[in-house]
């Protein structure tokens, strides 16, 4: 009977009727304007082409909502056969208004004014690609999916792409110049048209203030100005497709010391092994919105290293994707469940314990074709030990608009194969449908087979299930309710799941305010949110938990969040926290948070987090305190200091983890660039050192010259007494690329 009810939900969801399907009306598609004339790229603004091209109004978001920008602008938008350009002349009122903070690209600094845009360039109303440059003249790319939810789910900084900025101070202001090519962006083709959503905006920092068009209601809250959902179509003719090839080899170059136990294991010693590596990407496009990926022998030595994390749970760790290569149109792989679960994790490959493994090479395609967003994805990797073998990863992913423009249906399939014939292999269908202008309903199925197993494709053992009805909507009532299902043999090999054999649903309810523009509060937002996960077979409810909470965010950009949190959990495995250890059973406990951070706009920042209560058997107490510095346009500092102390007086255990963190951001100019990176955890007792010199002349050339070093701390806390240097590492890596 359980089996047939989920069966009937699901064929339910898919099968929704459009005609229920409500929606507001869209904005009027409006022709984009075609320059008539020779553009100087050199950030002036200063050609007739310009002044022929009607300025694009840009209206308050915030601080105040619909009134007119304190300070003038003249925003053009315009195309030609090669390039998408963007063109504005900023007036300031007084020179004191011009915040020119950084020139580090791709920089999150809100102590810096930003102009640019996103655009849907497949106008599928959820994805889009972020440009934006500040009076420093440095490029800011980046990805929009899922419509922008959350910044941190949502918005993918690490991508870059092919495009150029250009920006000169002016007596009266400063003005900037930004062009696109086609080939970049990728778009659909229809009947000559191309039909593409964009939404642009100037942040003024000196007054925290955002002028943007077309204007998005705040009742999107600060993801709004992303949404591809909220932005002004426009229509673009003439384009041809553009297919261009480019080819990037790197050649790399350095040595790694290594400090391992001798035989009999009554000392250290070291190998130090010189390295010499040579690889080479390919871009091709296939049309003009379709793209191949080649790559040989890659490595991704200069990638930044990962942040240390103190964990204290039961449950592995989530690492963000950091890795060029896998983060293009890296949505079009998203199939996420609730948190950070997914059908597919891409730091599967390439990466097995947190080590590089060889990855041999591999290929991607990616883009649209007749409506359908297409990608599909090989790697092959070498034998990351002595007892695994060399593995096959496969990913293909097809998504396709239905119902109506904000709705989709889509397959994932996966599959791991290594020599010896070992397989995991997984599919899923999934469907966001939006069934009012601020309700989506959701639901994922996937099922995954391994070696050795049943594999029965009508049993609910290896299958995942999540649904989830959304009312998207941060003023006004809010609400969101989700089921959730992991059977017991569920086990997607190219996936992430913290959990295993669990079933359990959410809701979630809020209400917010948007104040006016008397108020000195930009907004104030009331949360309640509910969940219990309970694992099937023993029947044990193993993690639930209420929380309340209250977010408040002021015009001036200061923010404040205050939660209150009773958990229970029940623990069927004891673990371990250093030298405590959490026995099993079962245990009830309530926390309390707070949540502060000050003006984005400052070039001092503090960002403090701290929670206490109850833990399991015993107490927490957990503070982070993450200042950072804007010393000029070249230097920022950033760092943090997290404590967290768990006391268990019953047991007479106790646990304090430190972790400790130093970022310095030198930037010589757009160019060049240095960044020192020093990380300490207490929990392993190393330091973890990482300082990369960067000099990026051009988009697809890059100098990277990297140091790495794990360091240990107390080295006498082990017999025999532990090296200096766990592993260290220099590194030179050139890469050039060729368009053809």
């Amino acid at each position: 009977m359980k089996r047939k009810l989920h069966q009937f939900c699901l064929l339910a969801l898919l099968l929704a009727s459009p005609q229920l399907l409500a929606q507001n009306p869209d904005r009027p598609v409006k022709d984009a304007t075609r320059l008539t004339g020779p553009i100087q790229f050199d950030g002036h603004v200063d050609e007739a082409a310009w002044d022929a091209v009607p300025p694009i109004p840009f209206i308050q978001q915030i601080p105040q909502y619909g009134q007119p920008s304190t300070e003038r602008s003249d925003i053009f938008f315009a195309y030609d056969d090669e390039y998408l350009y963007m063109a504005g002349r900023m007036y300031l009122s007084d020179s004191s208004l011009y915040r020119a903070t950084t020139y580090k690209r791709d920089a999150l600094e809100g102590s810096t004014d930003y102009f640019g845009f996103v655009i849907d360039s497949y106008n599928d109303n959820e994805n889009a690609l972020a440009f934006f440059t500040t009076p420093t003249g440095l490029r800011w790319d980046g990805t929009v999916s899922n419509d922008a939810q959350s910044f941190e789910n949502s918005i993918g900084i690490d991508w870059n792409t092919y495009w150029d900025a250009a920006t000169k101070r002016t007596p009266w202001g400063w003005s900037a110049e930004m062009r696109i090519p086609w080939s970049s962006l990728r778009f659909q083709e229809r009947n000559g048209e191309a039909i593409m959503g964009a939404t642009m905006w100037w942040y003024l920092a000196a007054k925290n203030e955002q002028g943007m068009y077309p204007l998005v209601p705040l009742n999107w809250g600060e993801m709004g100005p992303w949404k591809p959902s909220q932005m002004q179509k426009y229509r673009f003719t003439g384009l041809r497709s553009k297919r261009p090839l480019y080819l990037t080899p790197y050649a790399l170059a350095g040595i790694q010391q290594t400090s391992q136990l001798n035989t009999d294991g009554s000392a250290y010693h070291t190998d130090i092994d010189p390295k010499i590596e040579a690889g080479l990407d390919l871009k091709y496009s296939l049309t003009s919105n379709l793209t191949l990926d080649l790559t040989a022998n890659t490595d991704f030595a200069q990638v930044e290293v990962d942040d240390q994390q103190v964990n204290l749970t039961r449950f592995d760790l989530f690492f963000p994707e950091k890795r060029q290569f896998f983060l293009e149109r890296a949505s079009i792989f998203d199939f996420q469940f609730e948190d950070d679960n997914r059908l597919f994790y891409s730091r599967r490959i390439g990466i097995n314990d947190g080590d590089p493994v060889r990855i041999y090479g591999g290929a991607r395609v990616q883009g649209r074709i007749e409506g359908h967003d297409l990608g599909f994805l090989t790697m092959q990797t070498a034998a990351p030990t002595d007892s695994l073998k060399s593995e096959n990863f496969s990913v293909l992913r097809v998504r396709r608009q239905a119902f109506n423009p904000y709705s989709y249906l889509g397959f994932m399939a996966t599959n791991r194969t290594d020599f010896d014939g070992n397989f995991s292999t997984a599919y899923g269908f999934d469907a966001t449908v939006r069934v009012t202008e601020d309700d989506y309903l959701a639901a994922k199925w996937a099922q995954s087979f391994e070696q050795g197993r049943e594999n029965n494709a009508l049993s609910l053992d290896p299958a995942r299930i999540f649904l989830n009805w959304q009312k998207r909507r941060f003023d006004g009532f809010a609400y969101e309710f989700a089921y959730t299902h992991a059977g017991e043999d569920w086990s997607p090999g190219v996936g992430f799941e913290l959990r295993k054999t669990f079933d359990g649903g959410k809701a979630a309810f809020s209400y917010g305010w948007i104040m006016d523009e008397k108020a000195e509060l930009l907004n104030l937002q009331l949360k309640t949110e509910a969940f219990a996960l309970r694992n099937f077979v023993s029947g044990k409810v193993e993690s639930a938990a209420i929380e309340t909470g209250v977010e408040m965010r002021y015009k001036t950009g200061w923010f404040m969040k205050a939660t209150l949190r009773p958990s229970h959990e029940y623990v069927p495995e004891a673990f371990d926290l250093g030298d405590a250890q959490v026995p099993i059973g079962s245990y009830d406990f309530l926390q309390g948070g707070l949540l502060l951070s000050t003006p984005d706009a400052g070039k001092l920042g503090i960002f403090t987090e701290t929670v206490i209560g109850g833990f399991y058997d015993g107490r927490l107490f957990s503070t982070a305190l993450m200042p950072r510095l804007v010393v000029s346009s070249h230097l920022k500092l950033e760092g943090t200091y997290q404590y967290n102390t768990a006391d268990f007086d019953e047991r007479g255990q106790h646990y304090v983890a430190h972790l400790g963190k130093l970022k310095a951001d030198y930037l010589f100019n757009t160019k060049f660039s240095l960044s020192a990176f020093l990380q300490y955890s207490s929990d392993g007792q190393i330091f973890v050192e990482n300082v990369r010199f960067r000099y990026n002349p051009r988009e697809g050339t890059d100098l990277f010259i990297v140091f790495n070093d794990i360091v240990n701390g107390n080295r006498s806390r082990e017999l025999p007494n532990l090296p200096f240097s766990d592993n260290r590492a220099v590194v030179v890596k050139y890469t050039y690329t060729f368009g053809l």
